[in-house]
């Protein structure tokens, strides 16, 4: 089990905080509106220099993304880092950014898709826990549950909260241990990097969108010849969103083809857990201790 990560201090009314655009572009109105939304919780909101940059589907070149992302990273009176969307580019940046800073001044980054990578390198690297929620794409999307950013708030703000779902379960067991995961291919392509993850008596969450079946396969049998889903505490699979077939029909189901895969194993793996690319994308630490206690069909996720 590893050392527990650092918790930044949660927020309160009056606080500063920035949103970036490491990956993908993001129309400068919903940068506003993204504003306006975090002043309703009380929050100063600025915006990154290059936040609504345009570099092919980029929000600006690397370089651009990059400045943005160390001075919201290097500014301590920032308490928390909202990417504005994923989609691609974090990776390519991600090695350059000095997070050295963070030990002195712990700060919260909000994300998921994409930002599953910065997710990773903050928790393996400097010990740092983040927070996998939505983004300010999504802020004022319809289809958005209120429990999306309810729980993105109580999160930030230390508000006591449970996570309850209904789901397929397996192997049912009472589960402890440290929250790790995120989208699946990109929590897969840092196999080798400098923020390889560290998978033993963790809870491995991932999700996954606009993927063929076999590529699921394909990525979850890549984890497990690496050994990630050998010693883990539990396997929580989030939304699994416009998985495609291909031709030649897969033939099974995620649930089967997740099931299949580490069917030698006997921990608990547990469906349809509430996050991702999905209307009701709640969320919750990267990185934090937490218990999951099952009855019957509905399981509830509680942070130590």
């Amino acid at each position: 089990m590893s050392a527990s990560k650092i918790q930044p201090e949660y927020l309160e009314p009056g606080d500063e905080v920035m949103i970036v655009s490491p990956a993908f572009c993001l129309d400068e109105t919903k940068l506003t509106e993204a504003v306006d939304f975090l002043a309703r919780w009380g929050l100063k909101a600025y915006t990154g220099k290059n936040a609504a940059g345009h570099y092919g589907p980029f929000a600006g070149t690397d370089d651009e993304r990059l400045a943005d992302l160390q001075e919201a990273t290097d500014n301590p009176s920032i308490k928390a880092v909202f990417c504005s969307r994923g989609g691609y580019g974090v990776s390519r940046i991600i090695d350059k950014v000095d997070f050295k800073g963070l030990k002195k001044h712990p700060k919260w980054y909000v994300g998921f898709s994409d930002i599953t990578v910065l997710h990773i390198w903050l928790s393996e690297l400097h010990g740092i826990m983040s927070v996998h929620g939505d983004m300010p794409l999504n802020y004022f999307n319809p289809d958005k549950t209120a429990t999306t950013f309810s729980t993105l708030k109580d999160c930030l703000f230390g508000n006591p909260y449970n996570l309850s779902w209904d789901g397929s379960f397996f192997r049912e067991r009472a589960i402890k241990g440290e929250i790790t995961g995120g989208n699946l291919s990109l929590f897969y392509s840092l196999i080798g990097s400098p923020a390889e993850p560290d998978t033993k008596g963790k809870i491995l969450f991932l999700e996954e969108v606009s993927e063929y079946y076999y590529h699921v396969d394909r990525m979850l049998t890549s984890l497990k010849l690496a050994g990630k889903l050998r010693d883990l505490s539990a396997l929580v699979i989030g939304g699994m969103s416009r998985i495609e077939d291909t031709k030649i029909p897969w033939g099974r189901s995620i649930e089967d083809t997740v099931l299949d895969i580490v069917k030698e194993y006997n921990y608990p793996v547990l469906f349809d857990f509430p996050a991702g690319h999905i209307p009701d994308n709640n969320a919750f630490y990267i990185g934090r201790q937490c218990e999951i206690s099952i009855r019957g069909n509905n399981a509830v996720l509680s942070f130590m």
